[in-house]
């Protein structure tokens, strides 16, 4: 259900984005956000994991940061340059486990420790963003730089990370075979 929630929350953090009430785009981007650790919290806590909450848990991650890299681009808030990079990894990932699908029937796909991390910079820069049209004191100013850097970076990272992984599971005779591969 609060996954299902943040999904919903998704058109109206568009609208206000849109019609430019950034404090109250801030406010509901943080209510995803709780929704999103409540969620994985009650579901290890109440040890109610399932094969649904697994797939729709990162789909809606993605739907709300990939919306909110769109919108606020068209706004002119974010470089087109970072949100061009963030989908062609998003596709570039979505490409790949669809051939490991088809060729291997490879379903497990997890994220990295730099998917992980390029998850929380990317969340850290959409946040330093909305408040950045808060409030311009300097700390901010300073996170919405570094955290659009840090995005680039790890974007790139985790990408090319993905892409090693992909070429071991396709092979992994090989890469077990030489390890230094």
């Amino acid at each position: 259900m609060l996954t299902l929630l943040r999904i919903c929350l998704a058109p109206f953090l568009v609208a206000t984005i849109l019609d430019g009430h950034y404090g109250l785009s801030f406010g509901l981007f943080v209510a995803a956000g709780l929704t999103d650790a409540l969620d994985g919290t009650l579901a290890r806590m109440l040890k109610q994991r399932t094969m649904l909450g697994q797939y729709l848990d990162p789909v809606a991650d993605k739907l709300l940061l990939s919306t909110l890299f769109l919108v606020l681009t068209h706004q002119g808030l974010i470089p087109a340059r970072v949100t061009v990079l963030v989908f062609g990894r998003d596709v570039g990932i979505l490409v790949v486990a669809a051939i490991l699908y088809a060729a291997a029937g490879r379903r497990e796909f997890s994220p990295s420790i730099f998917g992980k991390a390029n998850t929380l910079v990317q969340v850290s820069a959409v946040a330093a963003v909305l408040l950045h049209q808060v409030t311009a004191a300097r700390w901010i100013v300073d996170l919405r730089l570094v955290a659009l850097d840090g995005t680039m970076v790890l974007t790139v990272a985790s990408g090319l990370h993905y892409a090693w992984l992909a070429s071991r599971r396709v092979n992994p005779q090989a890469a077990s075979a030489n390890p230094n591969r």
